[in-house]
């Protein structure tokens, strides 16, 4: 018999909030120049940055690292974007705050686990009152580690207090899922609210 579900680990951006980085400069720069910044195929673009933010980097160091590879024009757009990246948190995913609710009252312990700042985690508390049921976030930047390391999650259990057998991990990235899953934690891989729900059903909790 599978032991009973009594945590579960939420990641924040793609699960619990719909974040879009591009945001933050719209209205700022004609979209050629956002869709440069954003160019995934850059390999010094802002998703590479954008994980050293997650690692711990900071915003100095960033824009002094990034300015070496573009030059101090395209290093001001990074800069514009620290400026607004509040724009960014576009809202909460659909259903994830009723998700939320419903695991509290069925008395499941919520908690937070995500590649991101302090910074952008303290906007996102600050501006999505949902988010006051996590009992508390394991930030990377913060302990700079950052998933699919496996340290971050036994840190999870240790910090949380945590069973790893009844504990669900949730993720939009399946190497993330597969990292917890390796450290003995269930792991669900998000696709939306509704089939969050099933599959958390379908491992015996009854929302």
């Amino acid at each position: 018999m599978q032991p009973k579900i009594n945590d579960i680990v939420f990641d924040f951006c793609g699960v619990l909030l719909d974040w879009r980085p591009d945001l933050a400069l719209r209205g700022e720069y004609p979209q050629g120049v956002i869709d440069m910044f954003f160019d995934p195929d850059d390999p010094w673009g802002f998703d590479y940055y954008d994980q050293l933010c997650d690692a711990g980097w900071s915003e100095r160091e960033i824009l002094l690292d990034y300015e070496k590879h573009h030059g101090p024009a395209v290093a001001w757009v990074f800069r514009v974007y620290f400026d607004h990246f509040e724009r960014a948190f576009h809202g909460l995913i659909p259903g994830m705050g009723d998700l939320l609710r419903d695991l509290d009252a069925a008395g499941v312990g919520v908690w937070g686990l995500t590649n991101f700042t302090k910074a952008s985690v303290d906007e996102a508390l600050r501006r999505f009152s949902e988010l006051a049921f996590l009992h508390d976030v394991i930030i990377s930047a913060e302990e700079r580690l950052i998933k699919p390391d496996p340290r971050i999650y036994q840190l999870a259990l240790r910090r949380f207090g945590l069973d790893a057998e009844r504990t669900v991990f949730v993720d939009d990235r399946i190497r993330n899922v597969e990292a917890a899953r390796h450290c003995g934690i269930h792991g669900i891989e998000f696709v939306d609210a509704r089939q969050l729900r099933h599959d958390l059903q379908k491992i015996g909790l009854s929302l």
